[in-house]
């Protein structure tokens, strides 16, 4: 049986014997990985091993939400402050700049969680099964949730809910009404990240109390909320705290002699907020994705060292040219935007589902790229990298010496320290991003032998992802010929052949694929879409009723289930994807 997802199917049912298996995503995936590159039996279900939460992700969100905190803090502090001064203009814009994207971001947090917490009116929910190698199982809805996660702790074969008494649907009624109150006020006091962050951490440590076949499902639950929140907070950052930077720079620039406390503070918080934002958006991107190795804390903390020194000298860049042109500093910001925004949409990025969302993300993305770099493109980013470093030095220059130029040379020595500021904070910018890639990158240093995208702890030798994992071209899928039925070859092959099963690693390196026995016990969650590329976010992770019918499977299985995507690379799988649907 399949479960539609927005044109999506999604089905569970026992890998066949010789085809290619799932790619795994959330608990147990790398470590299957792991297993497999060190000649280890795979080992699945309440046996199998895979990534747990630890106590340093717990002290990297409280560390999260202090920088949260400390950013929205001190800028209502400051915005109260200018109204007390009666300088009610830079009170209106610090205000504007805090209430604004909060409002955004809460808006969407909220309709997300009414999407979760509720089916569309007269659509019923996505049907889904689960099925063994011998038998099939029963028919759950993801409505069913409860009864599956009651099978959890008691037998592993799911049994009739019995019809719920007057009084058990009077509480269940009375708790999805507190909930929805509950969900209500916290976002209307605009504190819908923090219960997001607190959300993930609970579920974090409830993965490691439960036992094994809990535990992987609270870490799913755990990685779909952290990807969520790091979504929102990557928003709200760049539409509050980047225009709050460089406006407080600007009139820090603009009054001159000692800067007052008030308004260095807030302009700090919000620099550490948009460095630390953009390293944990990276962490919780490559912890998704089990293809691609995670990312340490050694080098999120590079990263934010990277991105604070970099976004640090770009912003006081700006404010020093604001304080004396303003209207060509709107025109500047203007053209850079559009000209960023080309860039990103002709690279065809993948992210969403739709392409009215994709183009709001690659607007979205030329925002960040105003401030700091930002991967969107599969393959190695070396020379895009570059390019956009090169660019940004230059228009650093280029700022900083037309303002310079309006100053007194002779007498003016603070003016020559901003400008010594600037070249000096990009510079140890540019020497953390070298740290992280010669010495802390996932995949291993850039200039020597780099890894392949999946973890394997185990092994020094490179190792791919499991050979079951396929990754497909962009969007742009098409669909199988007739000829493709009929059995005509087709690129030299004959349609239906089996081929050996196709997976992405690091370009520039020979792919070594690894000998591994094939998975054919347990379930399998086919899903009716083309993989998407790193660096963006998988389906499940973005498609919320595809989330919900993964979770409602992955419920009812008593085994680890297995995600496999639609692969272009052979024509018997899209014929068997097609018939499905």
């Amino acid at each position: 049986m399949a479960a539609k997802s927005d044109g999506a199917a999604a089905a569970a049912g026992p890998g066949p014997e010789g085809a290619a298996g799932g790619a795994r995503s959330g608990a147990g995936g790398r470590g299957e990985a792991a297993a497999v590159a060190a000649g280890s039996p795979v080992v699945t279900g309440a046996g199998g091993s895979g990534p747990r939460y630890e106590l340093r992700d717990c002290c990297w969100v409280l560390c999260t939400l202090l920088v949260f905190f400390s950013d929205g803090a001190t800028d209502l502090w400051l915005a109260a402050s200018y109204y007390l001064q009666g300088q009610h203009t830079y009170f209106g814009l610090t205000l504007l700049f805090v209430l604004l994207p909060s409002l955004v971001v809460q808006l969407l947090s909220f309709r997300w969680f009414v999407y979760d917490y509720s089916e569309p009116a007269g659509a019923p929910g996505p049907a889904v099964s689960t099925k063994d190698s011998e038998a099939g199982g029963p028919s759950i809805s993801t409505k069913d949730s409860a009864a599956a996660f009651r099978t959890k702790e008691g037998s592993p074969q799911l049994g009739p809910e019995p019809a719920p008494s007057s009084a058990s649907a009077y509480r269940r009624r009375c708790c999805r009404l507190c909930v929805w109150l509950l969900q209500t006020l916290v976002h209307f006091l605009q504190l819908g990240q923090v219960w997001r962050y607190l959300r993930a951490m609970y579920l974090g440590l409830q993965s490691r109390w439960r036992g094994e076949r809990l535990r992987r499902h609270f870490y799913w639950r755990m990685l779909f909320e952290s990807a969520d929140v790091s979504m929102l907070r990557l928003l709200e950052t760049f539409l509050r705290s980047a225009p709050q930077l460089v406006l407080q720079l600007s009139l820090l620039v603009h009054r001159g002699g000692e800067p007052d406390l008030l308004p260095a503070l807030s302009t700090s918080a919000s620099l550490v907020s948009l460095a630390w934002t953009l390293a944990s958006y990276q962490k919780v991107l490559r912890d998704s994705r089990d293809d691609k190795r995670p990312l340490s804390y050694k080098g999120a903390v590079a990263q934010v060292l990277w991105h604070l020194f970099t976004i640090a000298a770009r912003s006081l860049a700006f404010a020093l040219f604001a304080s004396i042109y303003k209207l060509y500093f709107g025109i500047f910001i203007v053209a850079h935007w559009c000209v960023m925004t080309f860039w990103v949409i002709q690279g065809e990025t993948d992210f969403c589902m739709s392409k009215w969302e994709e183009i709001i993300y690659n607007m979205v993305v030329g925002i960040i790229y105003i401030f700091c770099w930002f991967n969107v493109k599969e393959g190695r980013s070396r020379r895009r990298m570059t390019l956009y470093y090169c660019i940004v030095l230059l228009e650093n220059a280029a700022l900083t010496g037309f303002w310079y130029s309006s100053r007194n040379f002779s007498t003016d020595f603070h003016s020559l320290i901003l400008v010594c500021v600037v070249a000096s904070s990009f510079a140890l910018g540019i020497f953390f991003m070298c740290v992280y890639y010669c010495l802390l990158h996932p995949n291993g240093p850039m200039l020597g032998p780099q890894m392949p995208g999946c973890i394997c702890p185990e092994t020094p030798g490179p190792c791919g992802p499991p050979a079951d994992a396929v990754t497909s071209p962009p969007r742009s899928l098409p669909r199988t010929t007739g000829a493709e039925r009929d059995g005509v070859s087709v690129g030299g092959e004959r349609a239906g052949t089996p081929t050996p099963p196709v997976f992405q690693v690091r370009p520039g390196l020979p792919p070594t694929p690894v000998a591994r026995p094939l998975r054919t016990e347990g379930p399998v969650i086919r899903i009716d879409l083309p993989r998407k590329k790193y660096p963006a976010w998988d389906a499940h992770f973005i498609d919320r009723r595809l989330r919900k019918t993964i979770l409602a499977l992955e419920y009812a299985s008593p085994a680890t289930p297995r995600l496999q995507y639609r692969s272009v690379g052979t024509s018997q799988e899209l014929l068997e994807y097609e018939t499905s649907v």
